[in-house]
């Protein structure tokens, strides 16, 4: 596309939201509307300025010569660009997510101007993390790793941009109405009709340029990492699809309803609700490990017919067990067991990909000492096990009586979304940039170091708070004296969490800070500056002598 079309394009995109904005039947659908117009004459003025994102030779280090991968003919471009977004969303979540952990644990913290309370922020730090920070580590890589794995270059040219950006689109319309009050008041689908139909377009071109990558593909056979970024990309559209059917009030308002009502939209909104961490918080990150954890180990899969088994056992059991959200609830009792009965099945397939991702380290397990960031990558396993041993647990009917609604289940969530998504994004993040910027390494090995025990010591905290913080809940809330009355106020429950939730802040805390100094070595590796240090692991008496 040639740079006087884009412009145009861009203009009239630009025109069109203006005009919608200024017909529109609410304020908040007009907002979005100008949000739209500002982003759009955005884009034509940067294109203006000839900032050709097209030629994948471009240079793109400080004053140097193309990078080795672009002279291989590979689309590199946008995988920075997805390396950069991902660091920065990550920190825009984790500080958010420490906002309104202080806002629990010290009320007046929420301010009066609404769209600062809790309400509006916990959705967007939720979102932030999920599909901000998470859904940019999984574009970045994806496009990464089916290049290499296919030794191909992304199909259809330039599409892989208007993924990218509209991505980025996505998630700013999205953030600006939580903070607004535009939201359909579903968990992880907040987003309303017109902001759905956008993400639909841009979530259908990255299964275009996907797939298109591995039917040109030059090597025969379809690496398992493939096969969880496709599953990821394929599963993802029909939830997202199926969950956010509605009919607008008006095509110029924000406000639409579901078309399903009652128990049927509560199973509909558990079944994408519960698969949006089947598949993308889970089957995408394990495509990510099956590709990265490898690659650092300098090691080959464990077993690949064990990768095999467990894509199918792990695709075919997860979209059955969405229904043990709903335990106790007047969801027929038959599809409340059938959930519970596939969640304890998804045992063995979960932890056949922990193992098969450990024994990897088989014959390399002494450069744990010396390599932080596959210590991270462990790390994330570690988290991954002991979150798909916690949730099916937790799926139970008699276990799920005592945690439901309770801060156990933040507790679970967050070990597995900082633990295991966290961990193993940001080791995958530390294995790009240095390959993507063509620099000889990272800026400080002993900084991902720090990170790596900030964020551990960060996640125990919290998980480890929430977790005594939900049992806590959960005995309160049963608890009945002789009579048969209840022992404790709701009240009395909520007073007794203040020690937990301003834990539960300071290990955000220590999170956020291990993301802000990830940060700070990803910019200094990309200006290509290099810290001096010795190697971790080397004789002190060693590195004195040099």
């Amino acid at each position: 596309m040639s740079s006087a079309f884009a412009v145009g394009a861009y203009g009239l995109v630009a025109i069109l939201a203006l005009l919608l904005g200024a017909n529109a039947k609410d304020g908040l659908f007009a907002a979005h509307a100008y949000v739209a117009a500002v982003i759009a004459s955005g884009f034509a003025l940067w294109t203006l300025k000839r900032l050709d994102f097209s030629s994948s030779a471009k240079a793109v280090t400080a004053g140097g010569p193309s990078t080795t991968v672009e002279a291989e003919g590979y689309m590199d471009g946008v995988v920075r660009a997805g390396a950069i977004a991902t660091v920065f969303w990550g920190i825009a979540g984790f500080l958010v997510g420490v906002v309104i952990a202080a806002q629990l644990a010290w009320p007046a913290l929420n301010l009066e101007y609404s769209f600062t309370n809790f309400g509006r922020l916990r959705p967007l730090h939720t979102s932030a993390v999920i599909f901000a920070f998470g859904g940019n580590a999984l574009l970045c890589t994806s496009f990464y790793v089916v290049q290499r794995t296919c030794r191909a270059r992304l199909a259809f040219g330039n599409l892989a941009w208007f993924v990218f950006w509209g991505y980025q689109v996505f998630i700013v319309l999205a953030a600006t109405g939580y903070l607004m009050g535009v939201t359909q008041s579903k968990e992880y689908a907040e987003p309303e009709w017109y902001v759905d139909l956008w993400l639909t377009v841009v979530w259908v071109a990255y299964l275009l340029v996907f797939m298109g990558t591995l039917i040109k593909r030059k090597e025969p056979h379809i690496y398992v990492a493939n096969w969880f970024y496709l599953a990821f990309i394929v599963t993802v559209a029909m939830l997202h699809i199926v969950n956010n059917l509605a009919i607008p009030v008006d095509l110029l308002g924000s406000k639409s309803y579901p078309i399903f009502a009652g128990v049927q939209d509560a199973l509909v909104q558990w079944w994408y609700g519960h698969n949006a961490v089947g598949f993308f918080l889970t089957a995408g990150f394990l495509g990510m490990m099956y590709y990265f954890v490898p690659k650092q180990a300098n090691r080959p899969v464990y077993s690949y017919r064990l990768s095999i088994v467990h894509f199918w056992a792990l695709i075919f059991l997860y979209i059955w067990a969405g229904p043990h959200h709903l335990h106790y609830t007047a969801l027929p009792d038959w599809a409340q067991t059938l959930g519970m009965v596939f969640s304890i099945m998804l045992w063995m397939p979960s932890w056949g990909g922990m193992i098969n991702g450990l024994m990897t380290l088989s014959g390399a397990w002494d450069k744990l000492r010396t390599d932080p960031i596959l210590r991270m990558m462990v790390m994330s396993l570690a988290f991954y096990g002991m979150s798909t041993f916690e949730g099916p647990l937790m799926s139970i009917k008699s276990v799920n009586g005592l945690s439901h609604y309770t801060d156990w289940t933040i507790g679970h969530v967050h070990s597995g979304a900082l633990g295991w998504v966290g961990m193993v994004s940001f080791g995958a993040i530390y294995y790009l940039v240095p390959k993507l910027w063509n620099r000889e390494r990272l800026y400080s090995i002993v900084y991902v170091n720090w990170h790596l025990w900030l964020a551990t010591l960060g996640i125990v905290i919290y998980a480890a708070a929430m977790w005594v913080s939900g049992i806590t809940q959960g005995l309160m809330w049963r608890e009945y004296d002789e009579q048969g009355f209840l022992v404790n106020s709701f009240a009395e429950s909520i007073s007794a969490m203040y020690p937990f939730y301003v834990a539960r802040m300071f290990g955000g805390l220590l999170y956020l800070a291990g993301g802000l100094l990830m940060a700070f070595n990803i910019y200094k590796t990309i200006r290509g500056d290099l810290r001096e240090e010795r190697a971790m692991g080397a004789p002190v008496a060693a590195a004195a002598a040099e």
